[in-house]
């Protein structure tokens, strides 16, 4: 190994080697490759409020968009790894970009959406400069931490199984397990033998276990749909593949120019087009949302990485949410919605990776994949999808940290694991997590004990949770 890149990159000194981290930086694009796919499905095909696409068209340009997508997140993702020097990949935020979608773009312009979403990344970018975000990730209690990864774990799992198929959201009960009940369809099976695979493989610690899984089940998926057509899924074929039929037909190579949608985003416009104080809700449910998806995911996923010590500090935090916030600026530059760290980097880790190194592979790969996304669309979720359960078993498995028996801790944990999948989000599990820790220290006299700055994120959670009744009161 090359002395230099190891002692830039801290290889040997965080007990890896330059094969994992390679190992770790595939795992991670093929367990986040989905996103090339799926953010221009939810960005892309909607129109803003005067009837445009993304950029600038009457029609859907999905090509563009993914190209874009894929192109930010790579530079992000290497920029991560050089600056921040971990093993954390970074790509448009699910949830984020459906918030953008639905909540933004509906009543403004595409341009002067993304310029909100610009204008986020600005002011998460200036807190990390003043020290107020790395501040408020030092302010957090440890086994709070903890519940943190825990509940990513199950959220990432859950997100496995809902994006596989295998679990559906039904009337009552709100989910269950395939198709009415029943696992009747070729793409569940796919999915069960690759669950099974990857969780063996992982048992038995076969270095490469995630990636071969994911390799693995592609290659079955492959097979089954030459040998037996299932499709893909709609209403009138509940049986078929998740957003992605594992097929490769027509022209593997194609290319859109992504640096086009950076002339497409409008700083201003926003708070022009809508009540400017309408503009700063949006604004501020875009920073809160992104502060603390991010934090949840820096501490699950450098939990599992061995990084975080046992004050539940992390080296670097600092670079790490500086580039994190470049991401939201980014992402609304580049008209592709904020960018996150992505919860899937623990595929990665538990493939070895432990340093920047394995982010620079990752993004490299998000580079080549503006090249080669029809071939990226080959893994379908029912293939990426077991790797997000294993990963999150073995996320979860730090639960053993946190002291049950005390209910000052182990109450909001318990909220904090619980509400992450529940309410399928980081930020309400995070904000249930802070808001009732601080209640329950206040009920027992122990005001004192909590940190200033907890007692400040706790309030801004409260005005986060209340931002429907707060908007139905001021009419807007």
């Amino acid at each position: 190994m090359n002395d230099t890149l190891d002692r830039f990159f801290s290889i040997s000194a965080r007990g890896s080697t330059l094969s994992r981290e390679v190992r770790g930086g595939l795992a991670t694009f093929f367990t986040m490759a989905y996103i090339v796919v799926l953010n221009p499905l939810i960005i892309a095909t909607k129109a803003d409020v005067d009837g445009q696409f993304i950029g600038d068209g009457s029609s859907p340009n999905i090509g563009l968009v993914a190209a874009g997508t894929a192109f930010v997140a790579g530079a992000l993702t290497i920029l991560m790894g050089v600056i921040g020097r971990v093993p954390f990949a970074m790509a448009a935020g699910l949830g984020l970009n459906a918030f953008v979608t639905f909540g933004i773009a509906t009543q403004m312009s595409w341009e002067e959406a993304m310029g909100l979403v610009f204008v986020e990344g600005v002011i998460i970018g200036i807190l990390v400069l003043t020290g107020f975000r790395v501040a408020v990730f030092n302010a957090i209690p440890s086994q709070l931490k903890t519940a943190i990864s825990v509940g990513i774990g199950l959220f990432i799992a859950l997100i496995g199984f809902v994006d596989s198929g295998f679990v559906r959201g039904n009337a009552v009960p709100p989910l269950t397990m395939g198709i009415a009940g029943n696992l009747t369809s070729w793409p569940m099976l796919v999915f069960i033998v690759g669950l099974l695979l990857t969780a063996a493989l992982v048992a038995r610690k076969v270095k490469g276990a995630i990636l071969i899984g994911i390799v693995g089940t592609t290659v079955l998926a492959a097979i089954v749909e030459l040998a037996f057509h299932p499709g893909a899924a709609g209403k009138d074929n509940p049986g078929g593949w998740q957003l992605n039929v594992p097929s490769i037909s027509g022209d593997m190579f194609g290319i859109e120019n992504p640096l086009r949608l950076f002339a497409e985003f409008d700083p201003i416009g926003g708070f022009t087009r809508v009540m400017p104080l309408l503009a700063v809700l949006l604004v501020f449910t875009l920073l809160v949302t992104d502060f603390f998806d991010t934090m949840g995911t820096i501490v699950g996923v450098g939990r599992q990485a061995d990084l975080v010590d046992a004050d539940g500090q992390m080296a670097r935090t600092r670079e790490i949410l500086l580039v994190d916030s470049i991401g939201a600026a980014a992402g609304g530059a580049g008209s592709v919605s904020s960018n996150t760290t992505y919860v899937e980097s623990a595929s990665g880790v538990a493939e070895g990776a432990r340093t920047g190194l394995a982010s620079v592979v990752t993004g490299a790969l998000f580079l080549v994949a503006i090249f080669l996304t029809p071939l990226v669309k080959v893994v379908p979720y029912e293939a990426a999808a077991p790797a997000l359960v294993v990963v999150g078993f073995l996320m979860m498995s730090a639960i053993k940290d946190i002291d049950f028996k005390d209910y000052e801790l182990a109450i909001p944990a318990f909220l904090t694991i619980v509400l992450m999948p529940f309410t399928y989000s980081v930020s309400n599990g995070i904000g249930a997590g802070f808001v009732s820790y601080v209640l329950i220290k206040v009920v027992k006299g122990k005001a004192r004990d909590v940190h200033p700055l907890m007692w400040a994120v706790s309030v801004l959670f409260v005005v986060y949770f209340a931002m429907g009744p707060i908007r139905s009161l001021l009419g807007i």
